[in-house]
């Protein structure tokens, strides 16, 4: 099991595919929407967007295309103090296209096939940030995009272990870019090469090839895998956690707060974000958890994959604040 600690006062290094974000503007077919807005998305930069605005040092490295698209991710995520390496591929950037069908619901539609993330590869993250990276990001989402980016993926774990970085991966599941049959052998491989691990309890399920529904059971099970932190992040009922790190270990439970949501797109990256920020202050198991489950909620009252990310200022008055919580 990895017991490793991350190194203090590094930064948070997120790696994956941005996309553009068309949403649509209103609730209905695509055929009657009256307008749509561009923004962006990727679970990756999402994470990185919030650990800056909690006051983390965050970096995010991906590809994009020579395109306005591109510019645009470049441009927003420097603006949010992201040190931003998006590097310029031939391919177009990938898209991703948000409906309402119902006020209930929510449909994402992907353009990302032969995009310029699917090209990833482990040489676009240099020695110099992985050797100023206390903790490194990953998701299941980029092996999934490419074989070419699939094998960088685990190339830059295996990297970021030897410059002494804790390797952080969600697991996100993308049943719309591959099968559960493909991605669950290499989900699992994956969880084995990390120290943090973050999980919903079907995406848990999928890791160790269980029906199990407990969430402690879950969270035990995924921790014989060897991260030595497992997160089960139980949507709008918070989290239950599974810590072996010196400071704060053992099993912790933490409810969310209560929130009308306007956009549910992106809580799990917010849950990530603010954990992350919290784990490179060295805080206690429980204050990341409590971190993460607020910035989770607080996201989600907002549209957008990350707009709503709220700034450490907001976060702390967040308890008192009754026209978000109630």
């Amino acid at each position: 099991m990895h017991t490793r600690e991350g190194r203090d006062g590094r930064l948070l290094l997120s790696i994956g595919e941005t996309m553009g974000r068309f949403s649509a503007g209103g609730i209905g077919m695509l055929d009657f929407v009256p307008d749509f807005t561009l923004g962006l998305a990727g679970a990756e930069s999402n994470v990185a967007i919030a650990a800056a605005r909690l006051g983390a040092p965050a970096a995010w490295v991906g590809r994009v295309g020579p395109d306005s698209t591109g510019d645009l991710i470049e441009r927003r995520l420097r603006a949010e103090g992201v040190y931003a390496v998006a590097i310029r591929d031939p391919a177009p950037t990938g898209l991703m296209v948000l409906s309402r069908r119902t006020n209930s619901s929510v449909e994402v539609d992907y353009h990302r096939s032969g995009s310029a993330g699917t090209q990833l590869r482990a040489q676009d993250v240099s020695a110099d940030l992985l050797n100023r990276a206390g903790i490194v990001h990953l998701t299941g989402i980029t092996p999934a995009l490419s074989a070419g980016a699939r094998r960088a993926t685990f190339e830059i774990a295996a990297a970021a272990r030897s410059a002494g970085a804790l390797v952080s991966v969600d697991v996100n599941f993308r049943s719309k870019l591959w099968s559960a049959q493909q991605a669950a052998p290499v989900l699992a491989d994956l969880v084995r090469a990390a120290d943090i691990v973050f999980a919903g309890p079907d995406e848990a399920q999928l890791v160790l090839g269980s029906q199990e529904d407990h969430l402690d059971e879950l969270a035990g099970s995924v921790h014989h895998l060897g991260p030595a932190e497992v997160i089960i992040k139980d949507g709008a009922r918070g989290c239950v956690a599974l810590l072996s790190d010196p400071d704060g270990g053992g099993r912790h439970q933490v409810a969310a707060p209560q929130v009308q949501v306007a956009d549910p797109v992106g809580a799990g990256d917010a849950f990530v974000g603010g954990y992350l920020a919290e784990r490179l202050r060295s805080e206690p198991g429980l204050t990341r958890l409590r971190t993460a489950v607020r910035t989770g909620s607080y996201a989600v009252t907002v549209p957008g994959d990350c707009e709503g990310l709220p700034t450490r200022t907001e976060l702390e008055k967040f308890d008192d604040a009754d026209d978000i919580t109630r």
